[in-house]
């Protein structure tokens, strides 16, 4: 989360919008930026939400509940996000960072998960928090896409696609390792040379070839700063649907190559197959990830109303 954090106010600065170097000069100084942007009953996160930010003099004052708040116990700049609805007709998303400290912030401890459990990723729940204007980074019409939310997806998909990439290759390796020591009544030397091992090798390697070169070409072009204009966000969330259920595949096939041992919690395998399943839970989820695609490849707009029908 924190590494998303600077890499959109990097991305900001290359393109020569300076509004958040703060975040950059703070962070070298050794304060850790977390998000705060998973709600209840909101699958557009970022761009809506069930929080409301009420302006008030000096600042916002914050009101909601935050899930998957990873870097909870250790964060000390807390990014958030609600809509100032002052004007119903013209609703804002602002964009802010609460300091660690601030009065009517209540973490809890709520984070008992099949996986990622080393995240610490509690709730949050925000009862009037008060922040200053200089802790907002962002205020925008709620539902639009500009250069700030632009790079947090980017950044944000980018990172956390890489993350269960590299999950697919450790549980390749795990894999690999065992299959040369594993033995078998039926045959003379290891499993590896079992023709069935040798089709879930194989079908490991075909993913991981075709997640690495989709993650990579991702990455390379938003670093580059190519146009895809508005094809950008269906490209970002289709590599990272891509990778998590590559990832997936992998990772199963893994533990069918290590058999009964991979259920055992002393087992490296048994974690991995546990924190992978946690990928589908990131934005964008399939069904958003496939309305993204599916719209932009039909030439429908993403903030077209009615939004289906």
């Amino acid at each position: 989360m924190h590494l998303y954090w600077m890499g959109i106010a990097a991305d900001l600065r290359r393109a020569g919008d300076s509004s958040l170097d703060w975040m950059l000069r703070e962070g070298a100084a050794g304060e850790i930026f977390a998000a705060g942007h998973a709600e209840a009953g909101n699958d557009l996160p970022v761009l809506f939400s069930t929080t409301v930010a009420k302006r008030v003099q000096g600042g916002y004052e914050f009101t909601g509940h935050k899930m998957f708040g990873s870097l909870s116990p250790v964060w000390t700049r807390f990014g958030v996000h609600g809509i100032d609805a002052a004007n119903p007709d013209a609703p804002l998303t602002i964009h802010a960072f609460i300091p660690r400290g601030t009065p009517h912030v209540d973490i809890r401890q709520t984070w008992d998960t099949l996986g990622m459990r080393a995240t610490a990723s509690e709730d949050t729940i925000l009862d009037g928090a008060f922040v200053p204007d200089k802790y907002i980074a962002r205020t925008i019409p709620s539902g639009t896409i500009d250069q700030f939310i632009g790079a947090l997806f980017a950044n944000a998909l980018v990172g956390i696609a890489n993350v269960y990439f590299g999950i697919a290759l450790r549980a390749r390796d795990l894999a690999l390792q065992s299959a040369q020591k594993k033995k078998s009544l039926a045959l003379t030397r290891s499993v590896a040379y079992h023709p069935e091992y040798q089709h879930c090798a194989a079908e490991m390697t075909i993913a991981i070839d075709a997640m690495e070169a989709h993650l990579d070409r991702v990455a390379d072009d938003w670093s580059a700063g190519v146009d895809h204009g508005e094809q950008w966000s269906a490209r970002i969330v289709a590599m990272k649907y891509h990778v998590v259920e590559s990832a997936k595949r992998v990772v199963d096939l893994a533990m069918e190559m290590s058999g009964g041992a991979g259920l055992f919690k002393t087992n490296e395998l048994e974690r991995l197959y546990r924190d992978v399943r946690a990928g589908g839970f990131h934005p964008a989820n399939s069904a958003l990830a496939h309305e993204i695609i599916g719209k932009t490849t039909l030439g429908i707009r993403l903030d077209e109303a009615p939004r289906w029908g």
